[in-house]
């Protein structure tokens, strides 16, 4: 049952060609950017990805111009499993994979952002490759994974490769166009905060929110585990962030139980697949 459970998610994530891919990513021979001693190796590599992933996608939703290209271009709805899929592919790729491989795949998202453009419900005009936006996707990404990595990772990581792990996501996001992306905890914050001015909840994220939360597309036994999951993303919002999308349950005490407890069981299913 564990085999076949942690099989079940890795298809989910990764595709139906899962192993596959992973032999192509770790298994090529060459340099790498990063190794498994570095901190953004453990985090990337870790369960915690699941509820950080969903708090990245909730953060994001909050500028209206990066959720007006996502609501009309990714196909979240109509084809959620392919854009985690192509998501995580490219996590995997620019972390694990050889530097050529890792090039290429920032090299295809950025083609791919050259045809993402439009306006957004108040008319005002968008392009995926704005390094402003494309910043801001960054910010929302890094916060997200680092917060979810020290609320339920076995072994958080210390102060000093907390600003590691900012940096080395630097490589690639440097490469995608963003420009000077921060390179400590602190400088994450400080962005963070800048960003708060443009910030609002329009229809787009409302519907964004709803989907993530509450209409996953996702067999019965499987909800319980996606809602633990969901909730341990909740939490890891900052404050403010909940408040703007009106996200008033769980708990922080419960929703950090709820995470940890549904992280673990991530965790130890994959681990046999």
């Amino acid at each position: 049952m564990r085999s076949s459970l942690g099989r079940l998610i890795r298809s989910r994530v990764a595709g139906e060609d899962a192993e596959e891919r992973a032999e192509q990513i770790w298994g090529t021979p060459g340099e790498r950017w990063f190794t498994p001693a570095d901190p953004i190796w453990r985090v990337h590599s870790d369960a915690s990805m699941f509820p950080g992933g969903l708090a990245a996608l909730l953060l994001q939703s909050l500028h209206p111009l990066a959720m007006a290209g996502v609501a009309g271009h990714s196909g979240y709805r109509g084809d959620p499993w392919g854009r985690l899929q192509r998501t995580s592919d490219y996590v995997a790729t620019t972390t694990f994979g050889t530097v050529p491989d890792a090039e290429a795949a920032v090299a295809r998202v950025r083609r791919v952002h050259e045809r993402v453009r439009g306006r957004d419900e108040r008319g005002r005009p968008y392009r995926a490759g704005d390094p402003e936006l494309l910043g801001w996707v960054h910010l929302a990404e890094v916060d997200s994974f680092l917060t979810a990595f020290q609320a339920y990772a076995t072994t958080p990581l210390t102060d000093a490769e907390a600003d590691t792990y900012v940096s080395q996501t630097g490589v690639a996001a440097r490469l995608l166009g963003v420009t000077d992306p921060p390179t400590t905890r602190a400088e994450l914050d400080q962005r963070l905060e800048a960003f708060r001015p443009e910030l609002e909840v329009g229809e787009a994220a409302r519907d964004a929110a709803r989907f993530l939360l509450r209409e996953a597309p996702l067999p019965a036994p499987a909800r319980p585990g996606y809602a633990g999951l969901a909730a341990g993303a909740v939490v890891l919002l900052p404050s403010w962030a909940r408040e703007m999308l009106g996200l008033t349950w769980p708990g922080r005490r419960v929703g950090r139980a709820l995470g940890v407890g549904a992280t673990a069981a991530v965790r130890w299913a994959m681990a046999a697949a």
